[in-house]
């Protein structure tokens, strides 16, 4: 048996954190996408982007943590653009939303098979197609979403611990032996940080961030969400922002600040690896190549859940079939939703496995790019609807909180967003057209989901549409 009426679970603080700093996926940043950064990038000035990265990401928070405190709804962005700037827009949020997830998730789907696939072989297995993998784990991450987060928690919880051991232990084996030339500050100074190309660098770095903005999500599995939600937003930022800071910088100093960038063109997949075998030992390396399959599954687990309760959030509220705010009776899981983000999951990453693409240079270099950039213009949305939320309703008066953190916050994202787009045909590797169809494709999510609110708000007229107000917090 299934109800509609409400998510359930008892997840704290603790729980939320392990579930978004999961989704950000601390290994997959440090091996993956740190040496891309600081080779294509800001070369040494890595360590500084991410403070960055995190200031305006902490700024954009304290209006969200504002706004949670307020407003409890498992479709988050959505939620709060439909409360500040209407319905249409908000309906367009939700859109946006959705497509940032399941498209970085299908590119995360790519990057693990191939991950897989080579581990496999290298240990003497068979030599399977990559989308054989991602396939099974698309089977592993269905399974774990039906049921309820709790579940999801405890899991992501182990293997994210298991990651940070890994990034701590590699981390102060270069401080201990101090690095290829002593510990210097070298990363830290503007004139490292706009060196080289400062704009690729914070693409990097504020995709390494995707996912902090889920705590909100699982308020209504929360504790006490007025607290619950607040507090975990502020500590998973910051800990994602200092884990990727301190890690970095000593990935820098291994090598040497001024050499660090060519040995990051030399050897880009190897060269977190071969820090590891350097200061570590071989065995290290070999375990960190093992956790990184471990820390793509927790990653997709994230996103899966996440995509589930949008989808579910929008069913309750009358924009996409009620069969998907099904809530499972046993699980008090949106068992529904789970569902169909495995099917969606299927299809694109079955696309891309039938034209025969690339399963890391194109269809996760691609997705994520294309990820990155609507989950930033949705993000600098939610700030200017916290901001016009606030001035309407009074509900809090607090200056900082409600007008000159989302201002700042959202003026920062439109900064960063406007840097992405100027480099977008860098990060996704492929041509002018190619970057042009993505980016039209995010344009036109946005208003199909505008066109669908406005239709949607014609049929409230005639009182037939279920209630769309997300749930205040007392």
């Amino acid at each position: 048996m299934a109800s509609t009426s409400g998510l359930r679970g008892s997840i704290g603080v603790v729980g939320i954190v392990f579930l978004v700093v999961a989704a950000a996926s601390p290994l997959t940043t440090v091996a993956g996408s740190l040496p891309v950064m600081i080779a294509l990038g800001n070369g040494a000035g890595a360590p500084l982007t991410y403070l960055i990265a995190a200031l305006v990401l902490l700024l954009f928070s304290v209006g969200y943590a504002a706004m949670s405190s307020r407003i409890t709804d498992a479709g988050a962005f959505y939620a709060y653009v439909t409360q500040g700037l209407g319905r249409r827009l908000g309906i367009g949020a939700a859109g946006l939303a959705l497509f940032a997830y399941a498209t970085i998730q299908a590119g995360v789907y790519g990057l693990a098979a191939s991950t897989v696939e080579g581990l496999v072989v290298q240990y003497g297995g068979p030599d399977l197609p990559w989308w054989f993998w991602a396939f099974v784990m698309m089977a592993l991450v269905g399974v774990v979403g039906y049921r309820n987060i709790s579940l999801g928690a405890r899991l992501l919880g182990v293997l994210l611990a298991l990651e940070i051991i890994a990034i701590a232990v590699l981390t102060v084996a270069v401080f201990a032996h101090g690095g290829a030339h002593g510990i210097d500050l070298e990363s830290f100074k503007p004139s490292t940080f706009v060196s080289g190309s400062p704009g690729i660098a914070m693409m990097f770095a504020i995709g390494s961030f995707v996912g902090f903005e889920a705590t909100a999500i699982y308020s209504e599995e929360a504790r006490n969400p007025k607290r619950t939600v607040p507090v975990a937003t502020y500590v998973a930022i910051i800990v994602i922002g200092v884990l990727y800071a301190l890690s970095s910088w000593a990935v820098v100093l291994a090598f040497g600040s001024g050499e660090v960038q060519d040995a990051a063109l030399k050897d880009t997949a190897g060269l977190t690896f071969g820090a590891a075998a350097t200061y570590v030992g071989s065995w290290t390396s070999d375990a960190m190549q093992v956790m990184l399959v471990t820390s793509l599954f927790a990653t997709l687990l994230a996103f899966h859940g996440a995509i589930s309760r949008y989808v579910f959030a929008l069913a309750r509220a009358g924009y996409a079939p009620r069969g998907l705010a099904a809530v499972h009776a046993k699980h008090g899981s949106p068992h529904a939703g789970s569902l169909l983000q495995t099917a969606s999951a299927v299809v694109l990453v079955g696309i891309f496995a039938v034209a025969g693409a690339d399963p890391v240079l194109q269809l996760f270099t691609w997705m994520a790019g294309v990820a990155i950039v609507a989950i930033l213009a949705l993000m600098a949305l939610t700030s200017f609807a916290i901001l016009a939320y606030f001035r309407r309703t009074r509900v809090d008066t607090r200056v900082w909180q409600t007008v000159v953190a989302p201002i700042l916050g959202g003026l920062g994202l439109i900064a960063i967003l406007a840097l992405v787009i100027a480099n977008f045909t860098t990060l996704i590797g492929g041509s002018r057209t190619t970057a042009a169809i993505f980016l039209a494709a995010v344009v036109v999510t946005f208003l199909g989901g505008v066109v669908l609110g406005g239709r949607s708000s014609a049929r409230v007229l005639g009182d037939e549409a279920p209630d769309l107000e997300p749930t205040p917090v007392p």
